[in-house]
């Protein structure tokens, strides 16, 4: 069955996370139509504050592995972790960053917000932002899904975004949150099971 036929709901349980990839690029149309899902999300007082990176040169991907990859083997040995594991846990993220046809880096952008004289509410207008960059996302991800196109959610700009914003020459106001690989699977993943609803609804009056 082709994705365009499936029903919405199918679309959202039919998504995944992949993380193996097929070389075959991702045509620049598709992406724009992906990124345009994205541009429709919800967001405080509609300043949309988010902006998008693309990365399809694999120069670039290749600058941003070696980059992360140097923080992620620096913070991994804090943990305590052996120098064997370090390399492997850092070589596996380092290809999966590689082998991804495209990237989008998400990125927040505060700049436009509102700004209040206290501590308390200006925390609540970033995350407003940060929550609407999660549905940003997420209308990425279906919207890839529909189109024939798999996608997979790194948070490991999370954890570096100085990094990732410095070998992307990013503007400073833009503050890097996920990586979104697009591609085509080269394997299905395994599907983790959902919790059932009755457990996640504390209140239903």
């Amino acid at each position: 069955m082709k994705r365009t036929t499936l029903s919405l709901i199918e679309i959202i349980r039919g998504r995944h996370s992949v993380r193996r990839y097929h070389e075959r690029p991702v045509p620049r149309e598709l992406i724009e139509q992906v990124l345009e899902a994205a541009r429709w999300a919800p967001s405080p007082h509609g300043r949309q504050p988010w902006r998008f990176a693309v990365l399809t040169r694999p120069e670039l991907r290749s600058r941003l592995a070696d980059a992360m990859g140097d923080e992620w083997r620096r913070q991994l040995a804090m943990d305590g972790q052996d120098a064997a594991t370090i390399e492997l846990r850092r070589r596996k993220s380092h290809e999966r960053i590689l082998r991804a046809p495209a990237i989008v880096v998400p990125c927040l952008y505060l700049a436009e917000l509102d700004v209040y004289p206290d501590a308390d509410r200006n925390i609540a207008e970033a995350t407003m932002a940060i929550q609407s960059l999660g549905c940003a996302v997420q209308n990425m991800l279906l919207m890839a899904y529909q189109l024939g196109l798999d996608g997979g959610w790194m948070c490991a700009p999370l954890f570096c975004p100085q990094v990732v914003g410095g070998a992307l020459d990013l503007d400073p106001a833009l503050t890097p949150h996920a990586l979104i690989t697009l591609g085509y699977a080269a394997a299905d993943p395994a599907r983790r099971d959902r919790l059932p609803l009755e457990q996640l609804v504390v209140r239903f009056d």
